[in-house]
């Protein structure tokens, strides 16, 4: 075991209710592209603004024109290794709650159920008039189905089911409307520029407050909305332990940081707080 191991190991033994803040990093490992790079910045343009896709048609063309060509990717990306650790530690009562940055719902595919997905699903298209939900996969064949000349193009995946797709004059592409009542149709996810629900944040610091420490996992805490949760921690004197490549917004708050990929890390955690049962030996 090496040093790495152990330290992480101790700092979860000595803290037995951890409150998990996951990221970016987590998902990877499972063909889902980040945002930043080892440093915390920008791999390619920010992503759009609630602002611009509330306020611009031509926005929304785009954005909804990119997701028709990288749906896919998200739509067949499954758990990797450390979805699956954090759902063996939380189900051997390692756990307290699980925060969410990510909006792929990989962690309650792989089985964590103590879960908040604070930024919401992307696989949930939300009708901005009516607060209809509706499945994504539904609007996929939609968007098909009124534009197949674009379903046909192929373009590199980007972070949150987006596609590089550029040099393309989007303004013919067509965007359905809710069929309930005509309304405006957004992901169900809280985009740059607009607020976290604010029972998921209340929720989240009541756990905050039973855990004994923070484990991050994948994320550079760059968008504050993660990072206030590291920082009301430290303010409370718990702990905070992060796995993740790379710098992180919180470096002078952390207890403990391991720079190892961070389904390698947790997987090793996972091993040996919450070992899988060996199979009988046949006589």
């Amino acid at each position: 075991m090496d040093a790495n191991s152990t330290a992480l190991a101790d700092f979860a033994t000595r803290h037995r209710k951890l409150f998990v803040l996951t990221g970016a990093g987590c998902s990877t490992e499972s063909g889902i592209p980040d945002y930043r790079d080892v440093e915390g910045e920008w791999k390619r343009p920010s992503p759009v603004t609630y602002q611009a896709f509330m306020g611009e048609e031509s926005t929304r063309q785009r954005y909804w024109a990119r997701s028709l060509i990288g749906w896919p990717t998200m739509a067949g990306a499954r758990p990797g290794a450390a979805h699956r650790a954090l759902a063996r530690l939380e189900a051997a009562g390692r756990v307290g709650l699980l925060l969410t940055q990510n909006v792929d719902g990989l962690h309650e595919a792989a089985g964590s159920r103590g879960t908040i997905d604070l930024h919401g699903r992307i696989d949930t298209v939300r009708c901005m008039a009516c607060e209809r939900r509706t499945p994504r996969a539904a609007l996929q064949l939609e968007l098909r189905q009124r534009n197949p000349s674009w379903a046909e193009l192929e373009a590199r995946a980007a972070p949150d089911g987006d596609a590089d797709l550029q040099g393309h004059d989007f303004s013919a592409f067509d965007v359905p409307a809710c069929t309930h009542c005509g309304g405006l149709l957004k992901p169900d996810v809280v985009f740059f520029g607009e607020s976290v629900p604010k029972e998921r944040v209340t929720a989240a610091f009541a756990a905050l407050e039973e855990a004994d420490a923070v484990l991050v996992a994948g994320s550079s805490l760059m968008v504050y909305s993660g990072f206030r949760f590291v920082q009301a921690a430290a303010a409370a004197g718990k702990p905070v332990a992060a796995v993740n490549l790379g710098r992180t917004r919180a470096d002078a708050l952390l207890s403990l940081k391991v720079e190892r990929p961070v389904g390698e890390a947790l997987e090793a955690l996972a091993q040996q707080l919450a070992p899988e049962p060996q199979p009988d030996r046949v006589a």
